[in-house]
């Protein structure tokens, strides 16, 4: 996926990584998880592509400010976009490049929504599984009833399922954490079920 466009990206020192493999090296050494790798990613790349595909080392504050600015005001990107966009680029000179920005002073700020987040009543949560059947069905009702994040259950594995305990055990979370989590006794059956249906296919 990201391959595809490394022929737009600055190529690095003759010997050395590109440099957006040069970032996945990072994370992956720092163990963060593979949404933050392929977050972290894609805002380098933009923020190459936004000045004509200079290279990072031959840019400095000034042109991170440019870049975050231009979401805030162009992009109307929300204010927790544009953070992530500036945490990955900041990654990108303090871990990659090994050169600070100093203190980043003339970026306009996108402004924070005045507003609470939005959480299903348990009624709207039943009426969305409803409509599902399926793997769709048993992915949701994980993701509602045992608190995972959509990577964390697209990422189960057969050994990280304890039907005897009604446990998930959760690899490699975020914080690059594991943990464990509960397996609610609905989805025991229908689990099994899945896990059945791929045995037979792999076989």
């Amino acid at each position: 996926m990201d391959g595809d466009h490394h022929d737009t990206i600055p190529a690095s020192a003759k010997g050395q990584p590109r440099l957006l493999d040069q970032v996945r090296n990072v994370i992956r050494r720092l163990h963060y998880s593979i949404r933050t790798e392929q977050t972290y990613v894609d805002w380098i790349r933009r923020f190459i592509l936004f000045h004509a595909k200079r290279h990072p080392a031959d840019m400095g504050a000034p042109e991170v400010e440019a870049f975050l600015t231009h979401l805030a005001v162009q992009g109307k990107v929300t204010a927790s976009t544009q953070n992530q966009a500036l945490n990955a680029v900041v990654f990108l000179y303090r871990q990659v490049l090994k050169k600070e920005l100093g203190w980043l002073e003339g970026i306009e700020r996108a402004k924070k929504p005045a507003r609470l987040p939005v959480m299903f009543t348990r009624e709207e949560a039943r009426a969305v599984l409803s409509r599902l059947d399926g793997i769709r069905w048993v992915m949701a009702s994980l993701l509602y009833g045992s608190g995972l994040r959509l990577m964390e259950c697209t990422r189960l594995r057969i050994k990280d399922v304890d039907f005897d305990q009604h446990q998930l055990v959760v690899r490699d979370g975020k914080g690059g954490k594991d943990r464990i989590t509960m397996l609610p006794d609905r989805l025991v059956e229908p689990l099994k079920t899945h896990l059945d249906k791929v045995a037979v296919l792999h076989k």
